[in-house]
């Protein structure tokens, strides 16, 4: 198998998975226990969560959530504050948004958002990296013109958490640690010191008031180790992405990209041919490992509604593929998953 689906999730790293090994083993004890044991558990997630917030903003806590999709539900209706969002984000957003009756703002064609005012003076939420078309959004210049007017800014930074810098500006931050080589069942929200929230979880107490339930400890640390070694490896996994994106855009130069090729996560290529099956190429294709769009939407049978908002009919929408790769990814093997997706796409299309 030939996996190019790294925005839906990444294999967890052998250095993450060994720090967490003891910790699903003889380190079972309860971080919130008041004897030895969960006090040794409580000091490791505590560790962790000094790792993960080492890539993050100055000056604000982390909240240990089960994901990123709690983390954006915390932010957004813990506020309590009108929401407005762009139309790309990520289905977490924009259900939030329209469970609570808030505005969506269009994208440009290339995928790129307009740093203009967002509709009311309560939260924006704006992705740092979009999981479907991999465009990297001015996320500063965005935070500067919401703070101008009046408001606050949620970022959904999930698909660049760990492989670039986070910038500054934003109030409240949600991340997620299968994306970056670290377990599933975690994420965290940042949150700017100040920003007030309300819990969505009642129970114990746990996470400051703001989550309560009981923490794995295994989990925090291998999110903790993932984001340590993310650190370390950001400009050598950065130049591997982009070394894959040249030839990959090689291979597949008779393809569409969606969105814009510049101000673009090089770990993401999302192409099109107009007339394709995708459901076809994908099951002719059973070695390869990629996507018709976002993982999170799959099954819906409904056109990506990112690729809509860019655009693109809903025939275009579905003729769309969604390649990712990464760390481990190889150049053989994107070569091979060309040949084959190529292959099957000219039967198809002859």
């Amino acid at each position: 198998m030939i996996y190019l689906d790294y925005q839906a999730t990444t294999p967890v790293a052998p250095e993450v998975f060994a720090v967490m090994e003891p910790w699903l083993k003889e380190n079972f004890w309860n971080p919130h226990s008041a004897h030895a044991g969960g006090r040794k558990a409580a000091a490791a997630v505590e560790a962790a969560r000094a790792q993960v917030a080492a890539l993050l903003p100055k000056g604000g806590k982390l909240i240990f959530t089960s994901g990123a999709t709690e983390a954006i539900n915390l932010a957004i209706k813990g506020s309590g504050l009108p929401v407005s969002a762009y139309a790309a984000e990520h289905a977490a957003v924009l259900d939030c948004v329209a469970l609570s009756g808030g505005d969506i703002d269009p994208v440009r064609n290339d995928g790129m958002y307009m740093a203009t005012p967002l509709r009311n003076r309560g939260l924006a939420a704006a992705m740092l990296v979009n999981n479907e078309i991999g465009t990297i959004q001015p996320i500063a210049e965005i935070a500067s013109t919401v703070h101008a007017n009046g408001g606050l800014l949620l970022c959904d930074a999930v698909q660049g958490f760990g492989r670039m810098q986070i910038p500054d500006g934003a109030d409240m931050i949600a991340i997620s640690a299968h994306k970056i080589h670290g377990p599933k069942g975690i994420g965290a929200l940042w949150v700017r010191d100040g920003v007030r929230l309300e819990p969505l979880i009642h129970g114990g107490g746990q996470e400051q008031g703001l989550r309560s339930g009981t923490l794995s400890p295994a989990l925090c640390i291998g999110f903790g180790a993932a984001a340590t070694l993310a650190a370390e490896r950001m400009d050598e996994d950065r130049a591997h992405v982009e070394g894959l994106w040249g030839r990959a855009c090689e291979l597949f130069a008779k393809w569409t990209v969606n969105g814009t090729t510049t101000q673009r996560y090089k770990g993401n290529l999302n192409i099109r041919r107009d007339g394709l099956d995708v459901g076809r190429l994908m099951s002719e294709c059973r070695e390869a490992l990629f996507s018709a769009g976002s993982a999170c939407a799959s099954g819906s049978g409904r056109p990506s509604h990112v690729l809509r908002a860019i655009g693109l009919s809903d025939a275009q929408a579905k003729s769309s593929i969604r390649l990712g790769w990464g760390r481990y990814t190889s150049i053989e093997e994107i070569e091979r998953a060309a040949e084959m997706i190529n292959a099957a796409a000219e039967r198809q299309l002859a």
